[in-house]
């Protein structure tokens, strides 16, 4: 069973371990995060900022759970007038398993019940198709082609949260 935590100090260890195991997997359709972003010292202070990001309500991060093991992350970022960004990293393991869908659900049902939110936006890259399918089932819609990190992309909506719109 997949679940959802929001994001906190003591994941550090887990997410950066995380990070570093997918690298080379996520750069083949996202942006790399650059060398320091993997260091020790440049995680620690990355992880101190979003939480801060997180208490002042601005993101919110949260860590994807299979059986205790982090396999993932889905986040809603920029939260504003009842909108945010929503972003997601499934590790390799977990790949093709309804496990992105799953999580995207759970951020879904939080976004409309637990944060108010009312609608959510989703950028991917075109040589991602396996996250766009993720969006299209999730209820997100595509809108207009856009750029992801020097990359052509595609941008999504979705319209109208509620709790119960999308099943895992």
């Amino acid at each position: 069973m997949v679940t959802l935590e929001p994001l906190r100090a003591d994941h550090a260890d887990a997410l950066l371990a995380f990070e570093r195991e997918n690298r080379a997997y996520f750069c083949r359709t996202v942006p790399d995060r650059g060398d320091v972003y993997f260091t020790a010292a440049g995680f620690a202070e990355r992880h101190r900022a979003l939480l801060a990001e997180q208490h002042a309500r601005v993101c919110r991060f949260h860590v994807v759970l299979e059986e205790g093991n982090l396999i993932g992350r889905v986040n809603l970022m920029d939260v504003a007038d009842g909108s945010a960004e929503l972003g997601y990293r499934i590790g390799e393991r977990a790949a093709g398993r309804g496990v992105a869908t799953a999580a995207v659900a759970q951020v879904c049902r939080l976004a409309a019940t637990e944060y108010g939110l009312t609608s959510l936006t989703a950028v991917t890259t075109l040589d991602n198709p396996a996250s766009m399918r993720v969006l299209a089932r999730s209820g997100f819609t595509r809108v207009e082609e856009t750029t992801v990190g020097g990359r052509p992309g595609v941008r999504y909506v979705r319209r109208h949260l509620d709790a119960g719109h999308v099943s895992p």
